[in-house]
């Protein structure tokens, strides 16, 4: 590191959890955000201001005046700009080392699985059930750990899947695909705007961490938020050796 990022990044180095070593590691990893909206924003704002090296953006939206309410990243001089535009410009406001890569798609089973290969970890911040697994297909089949969150009225949701461990679950043993759930969306349901704050900056907080190599992660845990009462609860994930994502795969 130079002179200028020892004294950006000096709170951290302070740390002795992360010192120089963490910092760098930062510096030379790359992120997934899939999502630039409630979740990613704020994920997002604190990853690259922590000094991750690369983030690459993915949504296929563009800013509109709903979002504002809890979309951070985005202003409303933006308002029809594609949110990865948006977000890339608001981010190298903040840290202009960090590199942006802004993909303008709704990324394919097969984008996914190129993007998952080429991160060191991928943040789940979308809003639907079929993108979410497809995202956690793409990890297993890479081993690329998985950040998810989630936000809806004033429930959050946060877990870590890592397949870098053989005893950690995937969302898919949480959530099975199959299963008749009930797909909800702020759009309809609604959603408490700092909701959205408190869970992506856990998805950055654990993201920043499984990069850094320090202290617990979420991995087998699902943590779920009552906003309205401010209460946690926390609860035990295990891995279903019958799973059809990560209970067929060979274990190297």
């Amino acid at each position: 590191m130079n002179d200028a990022q020892l004294l950006r990044y000096s709170r951290h180095i302070l740390l002795p959890q992360i010192d120089v070593a963490g910092q760098e590691r930062l510096l030379a990893s790359r992120v997934l955000v899939v999502g630039a909206g409630g979740l990613g924003s704020p994920a997002a704002l604190y990853l690259a201001s922590a000094g991750v090296g690369t983030l690459a953006l993915a949504d296929s939206d563009t800013v509109d005046m709903t979002n504002l309410q809890r979309q951070i990243l985005h202003r409303e001089s933006a308002l029809g700009q594609a949110k990865v535009d948006s977000g890339r410009l608001r981010l190298h406001e903040i840290n202009p080392e960090c590199q942006v890569i802004p993909l303008y798609e709704r990324l394919d089973e097969q984008r996914l699985a190129e993007e998952a290969a080429l991160a060191d970890v991928v943040l789940d911040c979308t809003d639907n059930f079929a993108t979410r697994h497809a995202i956690n297909r793409a990890c297993v089949a890479q081993r690329t750990p998985l950040v998810s969150g989630a936000a809806i009225r004033f429930d959050g949701q946060i877990a870590v899947f890592d397949a870098r461990r053989d005893d950690a679950p995937c969302y898919h043993c949480l959530f099975p695909e199959a299963q008749d759930v009930e797909e909800v969306r702020c759009a309809v349901m609604g959603v408490f705007a700092p909701l959205t704050g408190i869970i992506g900056s856990m998805q950055a907080a654990e993201t920043l961490k499984l990069i850094i190599g320090c202290g617990t992660s979420l991995a087998g845990r699902l943590l779920l938020l009552d906003g309205l009462n401010m209460e946690w609860r926390s609860i035990t994930v295990p891995r279903d050796p019958q799973c059809h994502v990560c209970g067929s795969m060979i274990r190297q």
